[in-house]
């Protein structure tokens, strides 16, 4: 377990906390705008419609409405350990623990470790891909290897010396994400019509394939489960302050990218929306600033997969592991058998998925199985907490039917890339079991 002493003065709900909650919490929700638009149309085909646009938009927007902000932030935020979260933490915290409750946590810890490989992969060779509108040719894979390279590298130094200024980043991050998105809902407000369910409905069941693309809609949330499992690192209030400003970006920016697309219905599914509404002079820091971001999403998972497994050894679900304190700070930790078993991971996905729409369908698929880990582990908690059980039995039925949905749309991708991560998590799993 992590210990407290340098996480007390952010733990407390202040500016200064919510602002480097950011830098810790958000860094994955944060960086699904680079992707998750460009993965729907995609999906699509290039077959852009209004429908399609604004039933995406709307999917998106109840996505992280109920998944996100009511399950995860105002339910499950609760179900701490001592301040710790995270599956296993949850696992922790059930009085009577069976045999099926350490499988399911077994298989959700797992599946979330397996998603610790694709994050830097996705995040920065998004990030990076941005440098094609200046130059088609330019060399993305190499450079997205330097860059994984070094991220892992630094890590047996500790990240603290970094750590401080990934709030600030990530405030301006989601500054220009909601700034971005603002100006081109000003060019086509009608676009703010998809928050209607009614469109959401519709393309789940008149858009060709609707439902298949709740694969691609699902990236818009795929950081949740990590922002459950970082809550030990800044407390409750901090996150759900700092949750505000951060989903309003994120969907300023989402409907934003779905307005240029209305404006621009012929642009075809090779282009990415996120870039397409940076202006002409934004453009090189625009990708200078997405790349920080996707790098600042890495450690975030990174440190959150030492943690992990930090915490799956002191609960024996995994063998012992040497275990590095890099820093003075209290409660860094650092496995040098994990971060050297990533980052060949991460190298390996790179080199071999090379562009990342060919990631998107890796990404989602072992996520989804956590989040239903998590619904069962929280619905059996809050029953033995004495919670009306019609309310857990709600919780269970809404839950499951939207993330069942999900994990159906997830397994389309199964052959295209999902094989990937659930080969992975079976590792894992095996190693725990």
């Amino acid at each position: 377990m992590r210990e407290k002493g340098h996480h007390l003065d952010i733990k407390k709900l202040s500016l200064a906390g919510a602002i480097v909650t950011m830098g810790i919490v958000f860094g994955d929700l944060g960086t699904s705008p680079l992707y998750t638009m460009r993965a729907i149309i995609s999906g699509a085909a290039g077959d852009l419609n209004e429908l399609l646009i604004y039933g995406g938009l709307s999917c998106i927007f109840w996505t992280l409405t109920l998944s996100t902000t009511i399950k995860y932030i105002l339910i499950t935020l609760r179900a701490d350990n001592n301040g710790e979260g995270g599956i296993f933490a949850l696992f922790a915290l059930i009085k009577q623990k069976s045999t099926w409750a350490a499988v399911l946590t077994m298989i959700g810890g797992a599946a979330l470790l397996a998603d610790g490989v694709i994050t830097p992969s996705i995040t920065v060779t998004s990030s990076i891909e941005g440098l094609r509108l200046f130059n088609p040719d330019i060399p993305v894979v190499p450079i997205v290897l330097l860059i994984i390279g070094v991220i892992f590298f630094i890590q047996q130094f500790g990240t603290n010396f970094i750590g401080s200024s990934f709030g600030p980043i990530m405030l301006i991050w989601f500054s220009t994400l909601g700034i971005l998105g603002f100006l081109q809902l000003m060019l086509h407000p009608g676009i703010l019509k998809a928050i209607n369910p009614e469109y959401a409905y519709r393309f789940l069941s008149e858009y060709p394939g609707g439902f298949i693309l709740l694969g691609a809609v699902f990236l818009c949330t795929t950081g949740a489960e990590a922002l459950y499992a970082d809550l030990g690192h800044c407390g409750r209030k901090n996150i759900r302050v700092s949750w505000i400003f951060v989903k309003i970006a994120l969907l300023l920016n989402y409907f934003g990218q779905g307005a240029w697309l209305m404006m621009n219905l012929e642009s075809g599914s090779k282009v990415n929306p996120f870039f397409e509404i940076m202006p002409k002079w934004f453009l090189l820091p625009g990708v200078v600033l997405a790349t920080a971001a996707a790098i600042i999403a890495s450690q975030a998972i990174i440190s959150g997969s030492f943690t992990l497994i930090s915490e799956a050894v002191s609960l024996n679900l995994w063998p012992k592991v040497r275990i590095l304190h890099p820093t003075f700070v209290r409660g860094q930790v650092y496995l040098p058998f994990v971060n050297w078993f990533l980052w060949i991971a991460c190298s390996v996905v790179v080199f071999s998925f090379k562009e990342s729409n060919n990631m998107n369908a890796a990404y989602g698929l072992a996520i989804t199985i956590t989040e239903i880990m998590t619904t069962f582990l929280l619905s059996y908690y809050l029953f033995q907490k004495g919670v009306n059980h019609r309310l857990v039995l709600l919780l269970i039925m809404v839950y499951l039917t939207i993330e069942g949905s999900f994990l159906i749309a997830n397994l389309h991708k199964f052959k295209s890339g999902g094989w990937f991560t659930l080969l992975l998590a079976s590792v894992y799993f095996i190693v725990m079991f």
